[in-house]
């Protein structure tokens, strides 16, 4: 949450962090941490992690709304993931039952499973690249864009001096994204 906060005018946004639902103990350390998934039963997985995300904007879209809660009127919506978030934003976004406005991933790569989701599904999409990311690398970056660009998806690539962390200069280009009109 305090990541979202961090980015110029979201004081008048309504701010929602999806937790990973896999909790486990930093090794030697009391610090709980998440991750979304590992390999073992990798495809319940992800289904099971949609519908979790399916869930929480239904969740929202009752309590926001007196409308169907298919519908929801959050208004412009967006998902952001960080790293191995980032192929859980994909999926939520492209996968689940909730359009959204918008796609920012920082530091990920766009999962193979969401690769054959039509064009026209596709929102507009932010990738935040940082140019000394060991894990998010230049090869990464340049694949995935070659394979945007090939499928037709309105797409930005957002390079950043640093590694695999946000920075000041991703906040402000989240803030610039979600504010510009189409």
């Amino acid at each position: 949450m305090d990541t979202l906060r961090a980015v110029p005018g979201s004081e008048a946004w309504t701010l929602v962090s999806v937790q990973a639902l896999n909790r486990f103990y930093i090794r030697g350390d009391s610090t709980i941490v998440a991750n979304w998934m590992t390999r073992q039963d990798r495809d319940q997985a992800i289904a099971d992690n949609i519908e979790y995300v399916d869930r929480v904007l239904d969740h929202l879209g009752r309590n926001v709304s007196a409308t169907d809660a298919t519908e929801l009127s959050l208004g412009p919506t967006f998902v952001l993931g960080f790293s191995q978030g980032a192929a859980m934003a994909y999926r939520a976004a492209l996968l689940g039952r909730h359009r959204v406005d918008g796609i920012i991933v920082v530091g990920g790569d766009v999962p193979p499973d969401v690769k054959s989701v039509p064009a026209a599904r596709w929102p507009r999409l932010l990738v935040a690249a940082g140019n000394a990311d060991h894990w998010y690398t230049p090869d990464k970056v340049a694949a995935d864009e070659s394979f945007l660009g090939a499928h037709g998806v309105t797409h930005e690539i957002f390079h950043y001096q640093a590694g695999h962390v946000f920075t000041d200069a991703v906040h402000a280009r989240i803030a610039s994204f979600i504010t510009k009109t189409n």
